[in-house]
This record gives C-alpha cells, sequence and structure tokens, in this order.
C-alpha cells in the first residue's frame, strides 16, 4: 500500500509515520512537507534509511508540487499538513486560509485526477465549537467553529463533503479531541509547560485555567485514523477521543508534580479571545464500527510524554531555538 502524508514532518504526521512502519512491513510511506517552523525531519531519523520511507519536501497549496508527489499508483493520502496553533491564527488568519483550505483543495482536485481510493482528512474538534459543562460532541453535532483556526479546518472539512458528495471522491474525515505525546512543538500547552518548568520559568496559563479538554495520546490518535484509512466508509466522518477530560489547570498541576516543581511557577494571563470553555468527544461511532478504542490513559501516558521530554532535552532545544529551520533553509533553501 503506498500512502501519501502530507505534514508528515510535524507531531501527529511524524507519530503516524513510525507507527506505520512499526506496524506493517508491505507499506510504502511518502512524507510530504513543506518544513515550515513546526517540521522537524529528526523526528523521522529512526526510519531515514527504511527503503518503505521517502520525503519529498513540497507545499500543499502548489498544484505542481502536489502533482509530483500524488501520482496514479498512490493508494491513499492522510492529510496532516495544516497550520494548527490557535493563538498564531489570531493574528495570522490569512496563513491558515491559505494553507488549511485551499491546500487541502489542492489536494482534492489532484485526487479526482488521479483515482484515488482511500483519502483522509484529518481535522479536529475545535470545528464543533464549545460545550457547556455536560454534554460531548458528535459526528453530527452542527458545526459552530470559534476562531481562525477552527474555521479554516471546517472550510476544509466541508470541501472534503462537496468533493465526496459532488464528484464521488473517497473522503474520510476524523476529528480527534487534543493530542499529546513526544514530538509535539513547545507552543502547545503540554509541551510548552514541561519546557518552562525544567528552565523554572513562568507557566502561563490562561484565565481561570478551567477550560476544560479531552487529552488524547498521540499513538491512540495514529491507530485510529490507521483504522479509518484501511476500514472507513468513504463520505463519513470518525471522532476521536482520549476519554481523559481534565481542566488546562489540572495538566499543569500534573506537569508540576511530576517535576518536582512549585505552583508558585503559574502565572495567570489575560484569556485568548474567543476561547472555548469546554470540548469532550463522543467516540462510540469509531468503536462501534471499527473496533477502535484508546489504550493510554492519562495518568500513563502524561508520564510517559514528561519522561519522553526529559530524555530528549536536545531535541528540545534545538527546536525551540530554530535550529533545525535554519538547517532546512540551508538543506532546501527558503521556501
Amino acid at each position: 500500500m503506498k500512502i501519501v502524508v502530507t505534514g508528515g514532518a510535524g507531531f501527529i504526521g511524524s507519530n503516524f509515520l513510525l507507527q506505520q512502519i512499526a506496524t506493517y512491513d508491505d507499506c510504502q510511506l511518502v512524507n510530504f512537507d513543506a518544513l515550515t517552523y513546526a517540521g522537524n525531519l529528526d523526528n523521522l531519523s529512526s526510519i531515514e534509511s527504511d527503503p518503505r520511507y521517502s520525503f519529498v519536501r513540497g507545499d500543499v497549496t502548489r498544484p505542481a508540487d502536489v502533482a509530483g508527489v500524488l501520482t496514479e499508483d498512490v493508494d491513499a493520502v492522510v492529510h496532516f499538513a495544516a497550520e494548527s496553533h490557535v493563538d498564531r491564527s489570531l493574528d495570522q488568519a490569512d496563513l491558515f486560509l491559505r494553507t488549511n483550505i485551499l491546500g487541502t483543495q489542492v489536494l482534492l482536485d489532484r485526487a479526482r485526477e488521479v483515482g484515488l481510493s482511500r483519502f483522509v482528512m484529518v481535522s479536529t474538534d475545535e470545528v464543533y465549537g464549545s460545550l457547556g459543562p455536560t454534554g460531548s460532541f458528535r459526528e453530527d453535532t452542527p458545526l459552530a467553529p470559534n476562531s481562525p483556526y477552527s474555521a479554516s479546518k471546517a472550510s476544509a472539512d466541508l470541501l472534503c463533503r462537496a468533493y465526496h458528495h459532488t464528484f464521488g471522491l473517497p473522503v474520510m474525515t476524523t476529528r480527534c479531541s487534543n493530542n499529546y505525546g513526544p514530538f509535539q512543538f513547545p507552543e502547545k500547552l503540554i509541551p510548552l509547560m514541561i519546557s518552562n518548568a525544567l528552565e523554572d520559568r513562568s507557566l502561563p496559563v490562561y484565565g481561570d485555567g478551567k477550560q476544560v479538554r479531552d487529552w488524547l495520546h498521540v499513538v491512540d490518535h495514529c491507530t485510529a485514523i490507521d483504522a479509518v484509512m484501511r476500514a472507513g466508509e468513504p463520505g463519513e466522518i470518525y471522532n476521536i477521543g482520549g476519554n481523559s477530560e481534565r481542566e488546562n489547570l489540572q495538566v499543569v498541576g500534573a506537569i508540576l508534580d511530576a517535576l518536582d516543581k512549585p505552583r508558585s511557577l503559574i502565572e495567570y494571563v489575560t484569556d485568548r479571545p474567543g476561547h472555548d470553555r469546554r470540548y469532550a468527544i463522543d467516540a462510540s461511532k469509531i468503536h462501534r464500527e471499527l473496533n477502535w478504542q484508546p489504550s493510554v490513559g492519562f495518568e500513563q501516558g502524561i508520564a510517559d510524554t514528561i519522561a519522553w521530554y526529559l530524555d530528549n532535552r536536545e531535541w528540545l532545544a534545538k527546536v525551540r531555538s530554530g535550529a533545525y529551520r535554519e538547517y532546512y533553509e540551508q538543506m532546501y533553501g527558503n521556501r
């Protein structure tokens, strides 16, 4: 099975590639990534010489780049490539619209041209908006995105729906809860808090810190995407959740406790505009139809994640300093 993975040098994409190599002997994997600030080929150093894996630098918004990698012998596309940080979308909405919407449209058009048999759109629960104190997002929950990031992802999801309905393109959409685990760029909550705590720097917490997220270990997310790619029904949406709702302040506290750092490092900062209060996923459909459920509990997952960052401080330091990006610009040019 030949699979093109867009955004494969990013956090979830690189974990997905590692999962595929570890699980399947007969896979052929093409990592298609623009190597923007959060893309890091060092995440994949353990498989870079594997004959089943190859890397192509390219931009999903450029039709010529996409045509060069998405050829008629490709069996499936798993589309991770996206701008994904909500805070950055508040100041750079145009970048999010270009990558997340136009990039998806370029891929869909090329998929039609080559007669692709499987297209997995990796989306987010943020397209549903915010929940009150009870209830969970279902696949039929109306879309109500509240940030430029989530609006761009919802738009891409609707493009996928339209291409399936109008052209019969075999698109499946996944919507996951908050991921965490190895190789996550330290702009996101968990790696940022770990990194700052290790340096005894303040840990910025938005508002009162009581925003609730359902935490999903990236390993579980990757096995769910694999199940959808191989056995999902075209045209369907699959929610993926970790059954691990936690307040942000609880997560930060768990990190400080594990690192034996004082709670006085917490710094409450002005809340983000439009900050969603609560997300929760009903993942019963993917469990019922594809026999998937999460296997990593939050307590074990956060302990393993902290241990990974402790064991990979050099990776973390290089990512924070931008050293990898400088290297890739020298090697491939600044695109």
